[in-house]
C-alpha cells in the first residue's frame, strides 16, 4: 500500500483539533457529518509534513522558562516535540484513526539529537504512526516525528502511544522488566497545581487530563496530573551542562504524577553515558526511568 503523504500550509490550530478529539468522545459521534464517518481498525498509513517552520523566540523563551532550560541560540532537545505535536494531533484526530485521541496514554518516549538545531534555523517537520502492536494492557502504536535542516536529518523521536483496553494475553507491563536501580538523589522539585496549565499554554497540549482536577476526573485521575513531556525536559534541562552535541535519550513513564506534587530527581553515570530518574518525593512512587547514550 502507498504512503500518503500531505504537506500542510501551516501548523494545525489546537483548539480545532482538542474540540475534534472532544466530539469524538460522544456516543454515536462516528456518524457526526464533521467527524467523516467509521473509524478504521488500523492506523491510517497517512505522513503529515510542515515545511519552513520558524522559531518564534517568545514562545522559546516562555517554553524554557517553565522547563528550565537555559535561553541560548540553540534549541533545547525536547523543543521540536512541541513544534510537532499539532501534527500529532491531527494524525490523531484523522476520521481513519482507530481511536479517540482522548484517552490515550503516553508510555514512553525516545530522542535522537544528531546535532543542536540553532533557533535562526528553519525546519521541516514530519510525522507519522507505525502499526498497532498488542500491549499487556491494550494496543500500542508509536508516533514518528523528524525534523529536517534542508535534506539533512538534524532530530528524531519516537513516542509510544497506548491505547487500554482489551487487553492481550500476557504479563503485566511490569512484570518480567528488570527494576532500574535506585539512584542517588540529586534535587528535590515542588510542582505547583498550575503546571499544567503553565505547559499547556507553551506546549500547545490541552488535554483535560492535564489542564484541572475537575476534567481530570472525567478520565479517571484524582487530580490533574503533569504533563509527561514536561517532565522529560525537566530532567534534561537538569542534565543539559554535561549534554554533548549529539545524544539519544530514552524514557519511560510509570505512575503519573499528581499536581500539586514534590519529586525528587535522581541521576548516575553509566558506561553509555546518563540513567535519570523522578520519584515521588514520600513513598518513592516510580514516576519516570531514563537515560542518554552518548553517541
Amino acid at each position: 500500500m502507498t504512503t500518503e503523504e500531505k504537506v500542510l500550509s501551516s501548523s494545525p490550530g489546537m483548539l480545532p483539533l482538542f474540540a475534534r478529539a472532544g466530539a469524538a468522545m460522544i456516543p454515536g459521534a462516528s456518524r457526526l457529518p464533521f467527524l467523516g464517518g467509521e473509524r478504521s481498525d488500523e492506523v491510517p498509513d497517512l505522513t503529515l509534513k510542515l515545511e519552513d517552520v520558524r522559531i518564534d523566540r517568545e514562545r522559546l523563551a516562555s517554553y524554557t522558562r517553565v522547563t528550565k532550560f537555559p535561553l541560548r541560540d540553540q534549541l533545547p532537545p525536547t523543543y521540536p516535540h512541541i513544534l510537532a505535536f499539532p501534527l500529532h494531533l491531527a494524525l490523531m484526530t484523522d476520521r481513519r484513526f482507530p481511536f479517540p485521541a482522548l484517552g490515550l496514554v503516553h508510555i514512553a518516549n525516545e530522542i535522537t539529537q544528531h546535532r543542536p538545531i540553532r533557533v535562526t534555523e528553519e525546519l521541516q517537520i514530519s510525522v507519522r504512526a507505525t502499526p498497532l502492536e498488542d500491549h499487556p494492557r491494550g494496543r500500542q502504536f508509536t508516533l514518528r516525528s523528524e525534523a529536517r535542516v534542508g535534506d539533512e536529518l538534524v532530530w528524531e523521536e519516537g513516542s509510544t502511544i497506548l491505547k487500554r483496553g482489551g487487553s492481550s494475553e500476557g504479563s503485566s507491563p511490569e512484570s518480567g522488566r528488570e527494576e532500574p536501580p535506585e539512584l542517588p538523589v540529586v534535587a528535590t522539585w515542588r510542582l505547583p497545581g498550575d503546571l499544567g496549565r503553565r505547559y499547556a499554554s507553551v506546549s500547545g497540549d490541552m488535554n483535560p487530563i492535564h489542564m484541572h482536577s475537575l476534567s481530570a476526573k472525567a478520565f479517571g485521575f484524582p487530580t490533574a496530573i503533569a504533563h509527561g513531556m514536561w517532565t522529560n525536559a525537566r530532567c534534561l534541562a537538569a542534565l543539559n551542562p554535561r549534554l554533548p552535541g549529539s545524544f539519544r535519550t530514552d524514557v519511560r513513564f510509570r505512575k503519573p504524577v499528581l499536581l500539586p506534587a514534590t519529586v525528587q530527581f535522581g541521576e548516575a553515570d553509566d558506561a553509555a553515558g546518563i540513567r535519570f530518574n523522578v520519584r515521588g518525593a514520600g513513598k518513592g512512587t516510580p514516576h519516570l526511568d531514563g537515560s542518554v547514550s552518548f553517541r
